[in-house]
């Protein structure tokens, strides 16, 4: 096993890449990207790094020549034969050949596009414009490297020793996570955590500990070059993106309020089973699912990433039920700002009322809270959105307003389009 403290401190004396593979990314992307090259390959989009956290002064702790550095390393990056037979050859889902042909070699031949870094305010501006199956690649990898060169920044000046404890402290709290969930009967958990992971190698130890720690509850993890190294599943389906930017390409109000449906028809063309799950709190979870057409409700599952979630999951029992499904055979996937004690809540209240899985993210790859001196290393909520999508901009309203983006006149009328009253405000943990 890896001496995480060590490799720490070697960092002062070289320089140690954050990202080394393009598929040190998340299998959503990846399923995304393929349905993008697919569907919208001429639509052009803006990603732009948003710091919901503003006193975390980024462009203070990270020095920019370093973060460049780490930026212009990742733009040399290609896949290796091992990883293009693995993405090829590779059964997700339990389907063979995942990835069609045409996208492989387009993906074969990618060097990710350049990007646009100023300072403003204590903060990093960081854009990436292009093709959006091009640039949406660049979002995992962005926000892996400044939340990495974060912590290495708050790490800089502890010596050896003080590293060896800090680490030992933190495997300690992950294990007693660990140790809780242990022997919780159905239980289905999987990492989620690199968007906003302390680190490459910390991130990998995590995946190593669940899957020694709960054995078979411990279902998979969405970072490919971990699944791959570790022989596990890719977990992982779409996101907020995709009907964000339909949504920002439709022409008017009328197609503007079919668009997250769209996007959703097209993903049904190429995936079935497990792959058909819905995410639908981008413009409001009740008023998607009381006007989603009828072949939505065969789908398998939905992911619940916003407002309350318990809410959420009997909001979604009740439309199964009103639409004739079987809510036992149903897969609700919990993925907003997990820790253990609402994994246990959640899993109580909804184990065999319909089936039960967890996306556990930040607080598992990152819960470096109280190890030290003023929580310098607590995560925060970091994000890369796209922003623009051919010249105008995009719109995520949630099911929580302290979530939501895009301009203030675009937000109203999307509110009008999607028929959005008022809305209980949540904290956003990470």
């Amino acid at each position: 096993m890896v001496d995480i403290a060590t490799r720490v401190w070697n960092h002062k004396w070289k320089i140690d890449p954050i990202v080394r593979s393009l598929i040190d990314n998340d299998f959503y992307k990846l399923l995304m990207c393929q349905s993008v090259f697919r569907n919208k390959p001429d639509a052009t989009v803006t990603f732009s790094l948003i710091n919901r956290s503003k006193k975390v002064r980024l462009a203070d702790l990270i020095d920019e020549g370093e973060l460049r550095e780490q930026l212009d390393h990742i733009r040399s990056l290609s896949l290796s034969r091992g990883e293009s037979t693995w993405l090829r050859g590779n059964t997700f889902y339990g389907k063979r050949q995942m990835f069609r042909s045409d996208f492989m070699e387009w993906f074969e031949g990618l060097r990710l596009p350049d990007y646009h870094l100023e300072k403003r305010d204590g903060q990093y501006e960081l854009t990436f414009e292009g093709k959006w199956h091009e640039v949406m690649l660049w979002e995992i990898p962005a926000l892996s490297v400044l939340m990495e060169l974060r912590g290495r920044a708050v790490l800089n000046d502890m010596r050896k020793f003080e590293l060896q404890i800090l680490y030992a402290r933190a495997m300690t709290k992950l294990w007693q996570k660990v140790e809780r969930l242990r022997g919780v009967d159905g239980l289905r958990i999987a990492d989620f955590g690199t968007r906003r992971r302390h680190s490459y190698l910390w991130q990998d130890w995590c995946v190593q500990a669940m899957m020694e720690g709960i054995g078979d509850s411990f279902v998979g993890t969405s970072n490919c070059l971990i699944a791959m190294k570790r022989d596990i599943e890719a977990i992982g389906t779409n996101a907020h993106e995709l009907p964000m930017v339909y949504s920002a390409l439709a022409k008017d109000d009328t197609a503007l309020a079919q668009a997250p449906y769209q996007v959703l028809a097209d993903w049904h063309e190429e995936h079935e089973g497990n792959l058909r799950i819905i995410l639908p709190d981008t413009y409001g979870t009740a008023g998607f699912l009381e006007r989603a057409p009828d072949w939505l409700a065969g789908w398998t599952g939905i992911r619940i990433d916003s407002g309350d979630p318990a809410t959420g999951a009997e909001a979604a029992i009740r439309w199964w039920q009103d639409r004739g499904e079987d809510p036992t055979r149903k897969l609700v996937i919990f993925s907003d700002g997990l820790d253990v004690d609402k994994i246990l809540e959640l899993h109580s209240r909804f184990a065999g009322r319909v089936r039960v899985s967890f996306g556990w993210g930040t607080l598992l790859t990152n819960d470096f809270r109280g190890l030290t001196d003023g929580d310098a290393l607590a995560p925060f909520s970091l994000v890369c959105k796209a922003v623009s999508a051919d010249g105008r901009p995009t719109v995520k309203l949630s099911d929580n307003p302290n979530k939501a983006m895009g301009p203030a006149d675009e937000i109203q009328r999307y509110k009008r389009v999607f028929d959005v009253g008022a809305q209980d405000r949540f904290e956003v943990i990470v």
